[in-house]
């Protein structure tokens, strides 16, 4: 049943799995330059931690109305403490995080700064990494956990964040859940190794000129990016290649389609504020729409409004079912096929 032109999402129960990663936000004013060195000088109004990655993948399918759990590993560390916090007070099954004692749960801190009544602008970036990935047996775990829930949900989605938890046992156990019939999307980062059956890849054209060796300038050719995914099509069993080109919309390749694809023009008013975790909101609402019967087209063109509605604000936001009618209603972004009429 659609909700005002939206699929119903309550009834699709959704499993993620991935790197989960701390978002942590120190929020600045700027007062000066200093005496010190040519560098501004920052004074400190407050900060906060968000939920990034596989968490913010969570967050967006729960806020637009579905039952959600998440699988992984955090560091068991205060970021990781407050990580699962946050997914727990969104009403998110954390129960499949595993805690590592010794591993560092990653976190991005982004120290942001602006005038009063002004957006905020990212100054300056600094990454907590883990310096390896969690032990194989903990990951082994997390695959055992997943694929003894698998009858648990409708789809899955896995998240990619280069830190080690996609690796080629949780790829079999991806295969696993398409061969159950469920929905299976992944948005990669590193690797794609080990995959043999997908729903769909979501990735962005940078990650696209990275597995197939060219240059991310070059996809800007609908030729080139056309040729480019179906070298990926080839190369991975899946039946949809969805990919995010930022202020370009997005563009849709596989079955049912031309070679050229299809494409959607980037949604939204104004200007972006913050791209930060909008391919995490386009991997959920992709998989939620394909889950819920959608035709591959009107799945894109939804993630294409949800994520026009996530990079309007700041941080990893989330798109709300009352949002995502708003931004279907004010840009509908027709699907287009490239060059052509819209569909």
């Amino acid at each position: 049943m659609s909700f005002h032109g939206l699929p119903d999402f309550s009834n699709l129960r959704v499993a993620v799995v991935g790197d989960s990663i701390a978002d942590h936000y120190v929020v600045c004013e700027p007062r000066s330059l200093s005496r010190e060195a040519p560098v501004m000088v920052l004074r400190h109004a407050n900060e906060y931690v968000g939920a990034g990655g596989a968490a913010n993948v969570a967050r967006n399918l729960k806020s637009l109305g579905a039952p959600t759990s998440i699988f992984g590993v955090v560091g068991r560390d205060g970021r990781g403490r407050e990580l699962v916090e946050l997914l727990e007070n969104d009403a998110i099954d954390a129960s499949g995080l595993v805690s590592v004692a010794g591993w560092l749960t990653p976190t991005k801190t982004r120290i942001v700064a602006a005038e009063p009544r002004r957006n905020l602008q990212q100054v300056l970036r600094i990454d907590r990494e883990p310096a390896a990935p969690a032990p194989r047996e903990v990951r082994a775990g997390v695959c055992e956990r997943l694929l003894s829930r698998a009858n648990d949900f409708d789809a899955l989605v896995l998240s990619d964040y280069e830190y080690g938890s996609i690796d080629v046992e949780l790829a079999r156990v991806a295969g696993e859940y398409a061969r159950l019939g469920k929905v299976v999307v992944l948005d990669p980062r590193a690797t794609l190794d080990g995959f043999g059956a997908l729903t769909a890849l979501t990735p962005n054209v940078g990650e696209v000129a990275r597995f197939t060796r060219r240059e991310t300038d070059e996809l800007a050719d609908v030729r080139v990016l056309a040729a480019s995914a179906r070298e990926l099509l080839a190369r991975v069993p899946m039946r949809w290649l969805l990919v995010t080109r930022g202020n370009l919309g997005m563009a849709l390749f596989g079955e049912g389609l031309p070679e050229e694809g299809a494409s959607v023009d980037a949604s939204g008013g104004g200007n972006v504020t913050d791209p930060t975790g909008a391919g995490d909101t386009a991997a959920a609402v992709f998989a939620l729409a394909l889950a819920s019967g959608e035709s591959a087209a009107a799945a894109m063109r939804l993630a294409n409004a949800a994520s026009g509605v996530v990079v309007m604000a700041s941080g990893c936001a989330v798109c709300s079912r009352e949002e995502l009618r708003a931004a279907l209603a004010v840009s509908p972004s027709p699907v287009r096929l490239f060059g052509v009429e819209p569909l």
